[in-house]
């Protein structure tokens, strides 16, 4: 599994190459970004548009990171809450299986002949 992993890495890496040499022209140029507030108004400076992509790849990545270890502190809470349920139910199970056994006297059904 790890062979596998480090191929398809690979190939993604080799695909972004690609896409970032047969593109090389169009995301070199650079761009002015305008924002206006009712009567204010924010310009940045120019741009490439390589430094946008990067920026907005890391803001994904960041923002997902975020999202990946919420997810795994509410499955980690779960988890922990499931296992205390779990030990609970062995602990009754384990008394229920150590009860004694009574010795009631246990009545036998005779057949009766009815003919």
């Amino acid at each position: 599994m790890k062979h596998i992993k480090f191929i398809v890495a690979i190939l993604l890496m080799l695909i972004v190459v690609i896409l970032i040499v047969q593109n090389h022209e169009a995301m070199s140029t650079t761009v002015m970004f305008r924002i206006k507030f009712f009567s204010h108004e924010v310009r940045t400076s120019m741009v490439s548009l390589y430094y946008i992509v990067t920026i907005a790849f890391l803001f994904g990545v960041v923002v997902m990171g975020i999202y990946g270890m919420v997810e795994r502190f509410r499955l980690k809470r779960q988890i922990k809450i499931l296992m205390e349920t779990n030990q609970e139910k062995e602990k009754e199970l384990n008394s229920l299986r150590n009860l004694p056994i009574t010795s009631d006297e246990v009545s036998t059904f005779k057949e009766v002949d009815t003919q």
